[in-house]
């Protein structure tokens, strides 16, 4: 399986990154960003785009591609409506739809967020964006469009966030992690977990298009357990 991965210097990218290196199923990855991840990996093509709103100089790394996991996003907390709406909606619907017109028989996975407003009305402004962006995906005629409603996501393997806040959070919950993993086993994930249910999702299909953390933590464990000893397991 080929994977495009956008967004693969944040904390999701990473998690999805080192899922699809892992994972003997995944022959090659591409990821575009703005930035290089600074990762090297037999497996792994790089590309840099200064403009994600005009791909046309990556068709030919693009083509053939299997799954994309689209993981690029940006924090909501001090952005007006129409600035998060450029970046959140009409970025991930340009890249999409040249996508979509280049590859439609590819599976697209889009990192979205618990509590997304799919009616597109309602108070909280980013959930009304995700909405509006997740609705946008589902017009495309892509073979298979999933959108993943993370909730809480445990960092692990050395990832961070790169927003400062957040990684003062995730410092205070990591001591608390293994109890509420026990208490709502539903309500958190981990940057592999999340990694290994988009790949699960991508190749071999999930029961329904909205994947909340309960539905990404049992096709993670899924897939550990069809996984052979020592196989696809982190290294």
């Amino acid at each position: 399986m080929k994977v495009v991965i956008f967004g693969a210097t944040g904390m999701v990218g990473l998690g999805a990154l080192r899922e699809c290196l892992l994972d003997a199923s995944v022959s090659e990855v591409v990821t575009v960003g703005r930035t290089p991840t600074g990762q090297s990996h037999p497996k792994l093509r790089e590309r840099v785009a200064a403009d994600l709103g005009d791909l046309s100089a990556l068709d030919p790394d693009l083509r053939g591609a299997d799954a994309c996991l689209f993981c690029l996003g940006v924090s909501s907390a001090g952005m007006t409506e129409a600035a998060y709406t450029r970046i959140t909606h009409d970025l991930t619907l340009a890249v999409a739809g040249h996508l979509a017109r280049l590859e439609p028989g590819m599976v697209f996975i889009y990192v979205s967020g618990a509590g997304t407003d799919a009616s597109e009305r309602g108070r909280i402004m980013w959930a009304r964006v995700k909405g509006r962006t997740e609705n946008g995906l589902r017009q495309l005629p892509f073979r298979r469009v999933y959108l993943v409603r993370p909730g809480f996501i445990q960092p692990l393997h050395g990832i961070q966030s790169r927003t400062g806040l957040y990684r003062l959070i995730y410092a205070l919950f990591r001591p608390l992690a293994p109890l509420v993993r026990v208490w709502f086993p539903g309500a958190t994930l981990t940057t592999e977990s999340l990694g290994r249910a988009m790949l699960v999702a991508a190749g071999q299909g999930a029961p329904k298009a909205v994947l909340e953390a309960r539905d990404l933590n049992e096709l993670a464990s899924a897939a550990s357990r069809r996984a052979p000893q020592g196989e696809g397991q982190p290294r």
